[in-house]
């Protein structure tokens, strides 16, 4: 009777002649990559096939660093690990340690490579990357002198600047000695001393930008004491050089915007600060105008002559008061004077006199005022209102005028 042996039984026997067999235990299989799924625990499940047949493949998240790109399907790779069977389902399937891409995905894995030799050197680092001057006289193109990038670096160049002088280095971009002829070229128009360097081409295909992957392009990027702006091929593909250049653009076009300012916007600009200088200048102006005629006006105000015109008004006008304040005291200096002549003419000798009585004196012009005081033989002037007599005292009589009076 036969032996008669369980599921597990028959699938671990199979494993063991897998994980016996050589060949099998180190293996490398090429196929176009389908079904890959990236699981959440970091392992990857996709299969390889070709015209042929199919096998199942699984990379463990332990072994990840053996993919050095983003794998997904469609890709052509080759792949190295192990065939072994999974018990449970009891189905082989092949456990990779290590997926390269093939053709020009060995071109790629090449190029990370050089990327990361280069990066761990320094290369890349900001500290080494030089400004790109904002307006330059010079401009250094190293491409190739026919095709469509130095048509549009020069359409561009030129229409922002048309002053700008640019200094062509015919290179070849692509094939045996590209590389040669690129390094050439650079080194060339940085012993010229051109303000600023655009190195690139037109896109295409990896193995068509190749030569700007290669280290001594990089080099000599980096050793380059002029700017250098790389341009190779269109936005989505990214060279060595691109990581070297001080400046990166996704196109050559991109890069003659980058590398020459535009004239045009200087000019606006220039007209723009003129017409702001000119609303500024003609506010200050107006300004200045009120601030002159506040001055004018207060100069006329202040000014000597107005000041000498004013002072004559008020001497004039003081005068005039003084003038009347004169008359009037006058006036009242007549009025208290005829009032005192007045009084002073029941007063007055000379009244006396032509009311009849006579002024009577000695020789000595003292006035006599009584009989005692003349002796006979005096010689007595007697004023009367129209003349003088002179007479003598030949005999003097008293009378009694309160007996008289009586």
């Amino acid at each position: 009777m036969n032996n008669i042996y369980s599921v597990g039984q028959v699938n671990t026997y199979i494993k063991n002649m897998f994980t016996q067999d050589f060949m099998l235990s180190r293996i490398s299989v090429k196929g176009e990559v389908s079904n890959c799924k990236y699981h959440t625990s970091g392992h990857i499940y996709f299969s390889l096939k070709d015209e042929t047949g199919t096998i199942n493949c699984v990379m463990f998240a332990g072994q990840r660093r053996g993919l050095a790109f983003a794998m997904k399907n469609g890709d052509k790779v080759v792949v190295q690990g192990s065939v072994s069977v999974y018990e449970r389902d009891g189905r082989y399937q092949l456990y990779a340690r290590e997926i390269k891409l093939e053709g020009a995905g060995l071109l790629y894995e090449k190029y990370l490579a050089l990327k990361q030799e280069l990066e761990e050197m320094g290369m890349f680092a900001p500290e080494y990357k030089q400004p790109i001057p904002r307006f330059i006289k010079t401009l250094g193109v190293v491409t190739a002198p026919t095709g469509a990038a130095i048509q549009d670096i020069r359409n561009i160049s030129y229409r922002r600047n048309p002053y700008l002088q640019i200094v062509l280095y015919p290179a070849l971009v692509q094939g045996e000695g590209a590389v040669r002829s690129i390094v050439q070229g650079i080194e060339m128009l940085d012993a010229y001393g051109v303000d600023v360097m655009i190195v690139g081409r037109g896109g295409g295909s990896i193995e068509d930008l190749w030569a700007f992957n290669e280290e001594e392009v990089a080099r000599a990027i980096f050793n380059c004491t002029t700017p250098v702006i790389s341009a190779v091929g269109h936005e989505t593909d990214t060279t060595i050089a691109d990581f070297v250049a001080d400046l990166r653009a996704p196109t050559p076009s991109a890069a003659a915007e980058l590398a020459v300012y535009d004239y045009r916007s200087v000019a606006e600009g220039f007209r723009e600060y003129e017409k702001r200088f000119q609303r500024g200048l003609e506010r200050h102006l107006i300004f200045a105008k009120s601030r002159l005629r506040q001055y004018q006006i207060k100069l006329s105000y202040l000014s000597p002559e107005n000041q000498i015109r004013e002072r004559r008004q008020f001497l004039a006008e003081l005068q005039d008061r003084m003038e009347a304040g004169m008359n009037r005291k006058i006036l009242d200096s007549r009025h208290r004077l005829e009032l005192s002549i007045e009084r002073m003419k029941g007063l007055s000798p000379l009244d006396k006199l032509k009311q009849g009585y006579s002024y009577v004196s000695d020789e000595s012009g003292r006035n006599v005022k009584s009989s005692g005081q003349v002796k006979e033989g005096d010689r007595l002037s007697i004023q009367l209102a129209d003349g003088e007599i002179l007479a003598k005292a030949e005999k003097i009589r008293k009378v009694d005028r309160g007996k008289i009076d009586g």
